[in-house]
């Protein structure tokens, strides 16, 4: 068979977001801890990159749709189940993998805090802060900063931040979101009159309850503003890893890896 009538293998990946409290001294409300960007890895149980850890995703079958086989590879993978999944790019130079070629379609989802205590989470499956993250399997390093820079930009114009947020929230929560995912201090003075001026968000009327202070407000964002999932400029590709090789795969625990 010649170069030209070799054909690639498709696959799905998945990177997840969620944001996970601190674990700071003296602080006993996860309300009030500082928060972090978390992201769960499989580790992969057979060659390429044995033992190394990977972005979940696996192959995809002739006859499932692009977004049912994210879905379903996520669920699979880690017991997951995100409200917001969505496209992020597709990843096919012909150069990331040392065999046969193969395209991954690359999706994100971001989930709440409280999803994520429901995850799988075994020796294969692990969550990870996204600034400590171990040595990744292939090109999946470049995949997540690619996804850190989209999410990055989104943050800025869309209300995104609402997948990561309950149905109500505090200004307090809300500014964590975005400490969080820029990774810097944000002054919430600032904050909060940038905020209000964006006309983004509703006061319920409702108070936090059970706090040692006065109670904060409780705001939720408000739908005719901007849709969680509006149109964004992408960021440029990321460069090609030099390892970057096949798409990432299940761990055997829960459902077979691609061959």
């Amino acid at each position: 068979m010649s170069q030209h009538d070799a054909r690639a293998r498709l696959a799905v990946s998945t990177v997840i977001f969620a944001l996970a409290p601190d674990q700071a001294d003296g602080v006993a409300d996860d309300r009030e801890r500082p928060t972090s960007l978390r992201i769960p890895l499989v580790r992969r149980l057979r060659e390429p990159g044995l033992g190394r850890w990977a972005l979940p995703g696996g192959w995809l079958p002739v006859s499932e749709a692009l977004d049912d086989a994210a879905a379903r590879t996520l669920h699979e993978t880690t017991g997951l189940a995100p409200k917001y999944l969505e496209q992020l790019y597709t990843f096919g130079d012909p150069d990331r993998s040392p065999g046969e070629r193969v395209v991954s379609v690359v999706y994100w989802a971001l989930v709440h805090s409280d999803e994520v205590e429901r995850a799988v989470s075994d020796e294969n499956v692990r969550w990870f802060d996204e600034d400590a993250l171990p040595d990744l399997a292939f090109d999946h390093a470049a995949i997540i900063d690619y996804a850190l820079r989209r999410l990055r930009t989104k943050l800025v114009y869309s209300r995104i931040a609402h997948a990561l947020l309950g149905e109500r929230f505090t200004m307090a929560e809300l500014r964590r979101v975005h400490e969080a995912v820029l990774r810097r201090r944000l002054d919430p003075a600032n904050f909060r009159r940038t905020i209000e001026a964006s006309g983004t968000l509703i006061d319920t009327g409702e108070r936090l309850a059970g706090t040692r202070h006065r109670p904060p407000a409780l705001y939720r964002f408000d739908p005719a503003h901007s849709p969680v999932a509006s149109p964004s400029p992408a960021p440029a590709a990321p460069p090609l890893a030099a390892s970057a090789t096949a798409s990432p795969t299940r761990p055997g625990t829960h459902s077979k890896e691609p061959q």
